[in-house]
């Protein structure tokens, strides 16, 4: 049987084709799509991508907040009397025939001036006419062709976000002095007599004093303002003997072009800054894309719909919302706060927050949750509490979220800076001393030579272009870590406690079985037609495993909500849903998520739904094994107990009817046993325990609409690769660790020359760059090696 494809989406049309100019659509939506580009002269769009489109979503009523001033003046970025720029977050855009048509919306809106699209950031940044059109005008149109803007109330409170460039401004002039400063030196270093230039050197010296006054005072600034903040908390970083080395170079060089004593160090000294701060910047690789740091407010609403006592409706602002309101809650909506059903249908979807897959039904009267999603029909509801006293918020007023974990965390380069700042210190200090006793005219140009070769340029940037560089390498391989220190945090791991639904499992799957009378193909055709017009999961789940039965038109059908369904075809009567629904005499197990069939009174058996568990599940869990405590948590029953402690390991812990703040508990408790933990989980029922880990890492089947407070974020298509990146990030440990040895040979050499008062300027020049060079080779080559071995392992597999 050849499956019909919508042509704008892409989706399977099933036996709702719709026509129009000799092409397919799923739905009325995508044909009123290709109609607004046919209009439009946009009907290339097609060209760029087959099926590129999305279908459009319902959203009457949805962004009537965007009439309020107020709000939209938090959002837009640019506002005076004409014009007005926003820059609105898109999730749909994934290729080529998104940017261009939403580049091109000038086309479909006249009044809107311009649109440009960043794809990596997944954003369009829009430039309208405020007079002639509005915000909420520009929203609806873009959720019309499919490009449905995410717009949450952390949108709202944080506005436009800041970018800091510094670090950047301070690379380019390290750069560009080291650049002059270094062909300015060629003569010093050549020596040739009668060569034309010699008549310049002077002129050259001073002008290389000038190019080092910015690089000292304001690229290395960092470097003095924490070696001052470790001195004066008595602690010995590895800024410390980096500032010093930096000052001397600047004073002795400064002094020897003062005083016409020869042209100091400045080659040198603009180089090791310069080094230095590349380290940083390959470090300090971020996926601007990606939030770390989200919270309830990146999926709250701004606004909601609130009921008047005169039947009327107002959008008001999310912390307007007080106890005793009525608020309305579309389909698809998340209910912002905590408060009791009025009326309407409500199947509430709650994993978001506690990680129970199954819809929960309520009825009027039931108390509802901050956090649910509402997956049928409209409701109302009263409020009970305010946005910052409900249920779901109260979730972050735990400590653990305002603790930094990088500022108790002791890296490898901080473990050696102490013991290597006081042996660099004492060398210092002896052959001084020495020198003092048998010849003095040396002991200054010892002292300083000294803290100039053993200055930690190579030991500083070994953690930085060894980590940064794995760091693009998992990016690579779609593992997202917040920052470089995570990959040490990583290597220090001895305990992994995994989510159980979302993370072990994947709804993208499941696995139906049935038990009882074989069904013959006219029962089949009725159910399948009484589970098409059903919007429950389950119902969808099953209805979509009957894929080559046809459809018939039903005489009679009701569903009833939280029970079942019941319908009749040719005096064919159909009974599906719960046990007790279809045949009280049904036992049931609660632990089994299942829909019974009963047809004509004769009860026939049940489809039950069990989860569907990711690939490589089972291997990572027996590679694991041997060094690593392991766990699974779950907010769900306990009915897959006795099938994980036949699937898992014997030692996995398994714990069940976990809420939210007893994952966080499960976590702590293994951390006062002095485990390392890292959490791996994927809702905000998880973001407690994240929080607190040592590294907490969220699975996401889409790393760009969802994730939650975290550090590190794996797509879930890479989820089999888990154990690789753990070895990954020890094997980054063993590089850093050899880098330090080639350092230290490097330091050897030359102390010795600079004890024994030999070392000339040519030699420094040559030693300082020639080790950092060194070291991010080195580390480049042998990361790369480690992310061949990545991909090479799991291409054999």
């Amino acid at each position: 049987m050849n499956t019909t494809l919508c042509y704008h989406c892409g989706d399977s049309c099933n036996e709702n084709t719709i026509k129009l100019d000799d092409k397919n659509f799923c739905c009325n939506g995508c044909k009123t799509v290709y109609e607004i580009f046919s209009e439009n002269d946009l009907t290339c769009y097609y060209d760029f991508q087959e099926n590129p489109g999305a279908i459009p979503t319902e959203i009457q009523g949805k962004y009537d907040f965007l009439d309020n001033k107020d709000i939209i003046e938090k959002l837009l970025e640019f506002n005076d009397d004409n014009t007005q720029i926003i820059t609105l977050y898109i999730p749909h855009i994934h290729c080529s025939s998104c940017i261009w048509v939403l580049e091109n919306l000038n086309k479909l809106n006249p009044k809107i001036s311009t649109s440009q699209v960043d794809f990596p950031k997944k954003t369009v940044r829009v430039s309208y006419n405020s007079n002639l059109t509005s915000l909420k005008e520009i929203v609806i149109l873009l959720s019309s062709i499919g490009y449905e803007p995410y717009i949450s109330l952390e949108d709202y409170e944080t506005g436009k976000k800041k970018v800091d460039r510094s670090l950047i401004y301070k690379l380019g002039i390290a750069g560009f002095a080291f650049g002059n400063v270094m062909f300015l030196s060629f003569p010093e270093y050549f020596e040739v007599d009668g060569f034309w230039l010699e008549k310049y050197k002077n002129i050259f010296r001073w002008l290389m004093f000038v190019f080092s006054l910015p690089v000292v005072f304001y690229a290395a600034n960092d470097y003095f303002i924490s070696a001052f903040k470790g001195l004066h908390s008595k602690i010995l970083n590895i800024d410390v003997p980096i500032a010093l080395g930096i000052s001397v170079l600047f004073i002795r060089s400064s002094i020897e072009i003062i005083f016409d004593l020869g042209t100091g160090f400045f080659d040198s000294l603009t180089g090791l800054v310069f080094f230095l701060l590349l380290g940083k910047f390959f470090q300090q690789k971020t996926y601007n894309f990606l939030s770390f740091e989200r919270d309830y407010k990146s999926y709250f609403p701004i606004a909601v719909t609130r009921i008047l006592s005169d039947k009327k409706e107002e959008n008001v602002q999310i912390y307007d919302v007080k106890k005793g309101d009525r608020l309305l809650i579309r389909n698809q909506e998340l209910i912002p706060v905590d408060g009791i059903l009025i009326n309407g249908n409500a199947q509430i979807d709650y994993s978001f927050v506690t990680g129970e897959a199954e819809p929960v039904t309520k009825k009027s009267g039931d108390k509802l949750f901050a956090g649910g999603k509402q997956l049928s029909g409209v409701l109302e509801m009263e409020v009970l509490s305010s946005v910052s006293q409900s249920y779901l918020t109260q979730l972050w007023s735990n400590d653990v979220f305002k603790n930094d974990k990088t500022s108790s965390f002791k890296t490898l380069t901080d473990k050696i800076s102490k013991n290597f700042t006081i042996i660099v210190l004492s060398i210092a200090f002896l052959a001084t001393v020495f020198w003092l006793f048998f010849d003095a005219t040396k002991a200054l140009n010892v002292f300083t030579a000294v803290l100039i070769i053993a200055c930690p340029c190579a030991i500083a940037l070994a953690a930085p272009f060894t980590l940064g560089n794995l760091l693009r390498i998992f990016g690579k391989q779609k593992f997202y870590l917040k920052n470089a220190t995570v990959i040490e945090q990583l290597a220090s791991i001895n305990s992994i406690i995994f989510d159980k639904t979302g993370t072990l499992t994947t709804n993208k799957e499941s696995t139906i079985t049935y038990d009882g009378t074989p069904l013959n193909q006219q029962e089949k055709r009725i159910l399948k037609s009484s589970l098409r017009a059903s919007n429950h999961p389950l119902s969808r789940t099953l209805y979509n495993s009957f894929k080559d039965i046809e459809v018939l038109e039903l005489e009679d059908y009701n569903e009833f909500l939280g029970k079942g369904i019941q319908s009749e075809y040719q005096h064919d009567k159909l009974k599906l849903g719960s046990a007790s629904f279809v045949n009280n005499n049904v036992n049931s197990s609660s632990f089994d998520t299942s829909v019974h069939i009963n047809f004509n009174d004769t009860y026939k058996g049940k489809f039950t739904f069990k989860n569907s568990y990711r690939n490589g599940v089972k291997e990572i869990f027996n590679s694991f094994e041997s060094n690593y405590n392991l766990a699974v948590v779950s907010g769900d029953n306990e009915g897959e107990r006795t099938y994980l402690k036949e699937f898992l390991p014997k030692e996995t812990t398994l714990l069940f009817n976990q809420k939210p703040d007893d994952k966080l508990k499960v976590v702590e408790n293994q951390q006062k046993t002095l485990k390392k933990v890292a959490m791996i989980g994927d809702g905000l029922n998880d973001a407690g325990a994240l929080a607190q880990s040592n590294v907490g890492i969220a699975l996401s089947e889409n790393i760009n609409v969802f994730s939650p407070a975290c550090d590190a974020i794996l797509d879930a298509s890479q989820f089999h690769k888990l154990e690789q990146f753990f070895k990954a990030s020890k094997k980054a440990i063993t590089i850093i660790k050899y880098c330090f040895v080639l350092s230290l040979c490097y330091n050897i050499v030359g102390l010795y020359f600079a004890i024994t008062g030999q070392l000339m300027p040519v030699i420094a020049a040559i030693l300082m760059p020639l080790s950092s060079i060194s070291i991010v080779i080195f580390t480049t080559i042998s990361t790369n090696l480690v992310g061949k071995k990545l991909n090479k392992s799991y291409a054999n597999k």
